[in-house]
């Protein structure tokens, strides 16, 4: 079994895992337009199957997660290599100026997108109208981050992490050492596992299903603070001791793997036993599957860092490019899963073959205006740190002699 280097220069596995979950935000977000249970959005297609629902809790119980974890990791690694001050202006750079530049034009292009995929399905027309959006019930109240929610809540996080590194080395030099300690044996045992799960469970009790949902919202809840930063604050600990982390999550990454299923079934079954007529979970109902199915996120988060630095441990060409595109991908993957789907709705297709054209559509419009508009530019430099230069075309051959 592979061995992850114990000094790497960059861990190519990390960059793919972190690329691979953020085109999987494609097949989430537009599986939600099919939903055949409760939806978070307020457009949905006409045809709608259970299918859907399992792909959005398969995929939504580890992605956020495995972007936490990875965040504060490589955050950590900034601090180590560059100290805190770079570590901020990089951050600030990478997460603040991007979500400034692009949020403004996202909001109103999804919004103007929602309103004509909301029109379609209230009058069968294409058109605009605002009173559709504020009679929708999901709809918060205010502007929304949208899915750039993770940009601003890690900006936070991340600025927070530079105030509290500068705060504890003058009044606690020896605190992060022993609350990074704490973490990493937390984070390689089965019972340690169950204790990161339980504040975890608790916020998701104040929830009717038990399981937290991100409402986009400039000022998050409390609960959102906490779940997604102690998946933060656990990567800045596996940081600090990923020779021994990393090296156990390559050799255990099945046996978390298959934890992590035994929990998601348990996390399905007491769904399944809820009340018919219930509109939420009972109370004993919450708390399992609160319990089961953050437990599952811990397990599978770690599951996936152990099984590509297993074995997707290098940067192949295909892959370093999809790396590369995913930050952009990430960005302007939202409206298009919003317009192609107003193009499909009404169709009366299976929603199997709608959710393949829109995630295909989608994928290879985002691919094509990377490719031409952003690779080679400064918004490529911006969004990857360099900007590409494109390879010098081969000089025609002279013609031999006669």
């Amino acid at each position: 079994m592979p061995h992850p280097p114990p000094h790497p220069e960059r861990l190519h596995a990390l960059d793919n895992l972190r690329a691979t979950m953020m085109w999987l935000g494609i097949v989430l977000h537009v599986a939600v337009i099919h939903l055949a249970g409760p939806s978070p959005l307020p457009w949905r297609d006409n045809q709608t199957t259970p299918a859907a629902d399992l792909l959005v809790a398969f995929i939504h119980a580890f992605r956020m997660p495995v972007f936490f974890i990875l965040a504060g990791f490589f955050v950590a690694l900034l601090i180590a290599r560059r100290g805190t001050r770079a570590m901020v202006r990089n951050r600030l750079q990478r997460l603040a100026l991007p979500f400034a530049l692009f949020w403004p034009p996202l909001f109103a292009l999804c919004g103007v997108l929602a309103l004509a995929f909301m029109h379609r399905m209230a009058r069968g027309t294409w058109g605009l109208d605002p009173a559709l959006m504020q009679t929708a019930p999901s709809t918060p109240a205010g502007p929304s981050t949208m899915h750039m929610w993770f940009l601003w809540m890690l900006l936070w996080l991340s600025l927070g992490t530079a105030l509290a590194h500068a705060a504890l080395a003058r009044l606690a030099p020896a605190a992060p050492r022993w609350l990074g300690g704490v973490m990493a044996r937390l984070g390689r045992t089965p019972w340690g596992l169950a204790l990161l799960t339980l504040p975890l469970a608790g916020a998701g009790m104040l929830y009717p299903d038990g399981l937290l949902r991100p409402n986009g919202a400039f000022l998050p809840p409390w609960t959102e603070w906490l779940h997604n930063g102690l998946f933060y604050g656990f990567g800045l600990a596996l940081y600090a001791h990923r020779e021994a982390l990393l090296a156990h999550y390559v050799r255990r990454w099945s046996w978390y793997a298959g934890a992590g299923l035994v929990l998601f079934c348990a996390t399905g079954a007491l769904f399944e036993a809820r009340p018919h007529a219930a509109e939420g979970l009972p109370e004993a109902l919450r708390l399992g599957v609160a319990l089961a199915y953050n437990a599952t996120a811990w397990c599978w988060s770690l599951a996936l860092i152990g099984g590509f630095l297993a074995h997707v441990p290098r940067r192949s060409a295909w892959l370093g490019y999809l790396a590369d595109s995913s930050y952009w991908v990430y960005l302007v993957h939202m409206p298009m899963t919003i317009g192609f789907g107003a193009l499909l709705f009404g169709l009366e297709w299976p929603a199997g073959a709608k959710i393949g054209l829109n995630i295909a559509a989608t994928s290879l419009l985002s691919l094509a205006s990377y490719h031409l508009l952003v690779r080679y530019s400064a918004v490529g430099a911006l969004l990857n740190g360099q900007r590409h230069t494109r390879a010098p075309r081969p000089l025609p051959s002279a013609a031999p002699a006669r």
